[in-house]
């Protein structure tokens, strides 16, 4: 299955190679259009080859979607996170009824209960 794996990924590295040497013409990337960057005297530019800006646009989808998906699975993450404590508490007070159990064992239970400090109703 390793072997797959790094098979898949140099065929994807190569195919990503092809496109950034098949892309590699300058583009100029602006940050407001013409009409909107007079009126306001902002005007950046930028000049990157085309294959940039595509593979950082897709590198910027995958990035907000991340976190997007992490931001809407923080309740699942909690209620697992509320459960875990629960069960490590209720897994220590299992211990701890079966050690009292074993102690008691082979001892009459009324005796148990008065040394525990209960009473028999």
């Amino acid at each position: 299955m390793r072997y797959i794996r790094l098979l898949f990924l140099l065929a994807l590295a190569i195919c990503l190679v092809v496109v950034a040497i098949a892309n590699g013409t300058p583009v100029t990337l602006t940050l407001l259009p013409e009409e909107l960057a007079t009126f306001t005297g902002v005007s950046q530019s930028v000049e990157l080859p085309l294959y940039a800006v595509g593979f950082g646009g897709v590198l910027t989808g995958l990035l907000i979607g991340f976190f997007w998906e992490w931001a809407r699975e923080g309740k699942y993450r909690a209620t697992a996170s509320r459960q875990k404590r629960e069960m490590a508490r209720m897994q220590r007070e299992l211990d701890k009824l079966k050690a009292e159990q074993h102690r008691n064992e082979g001892r009459d239970e009324v005796l148990a209960l008065l040394e525990k400090g209960g009473s028999a109703k």
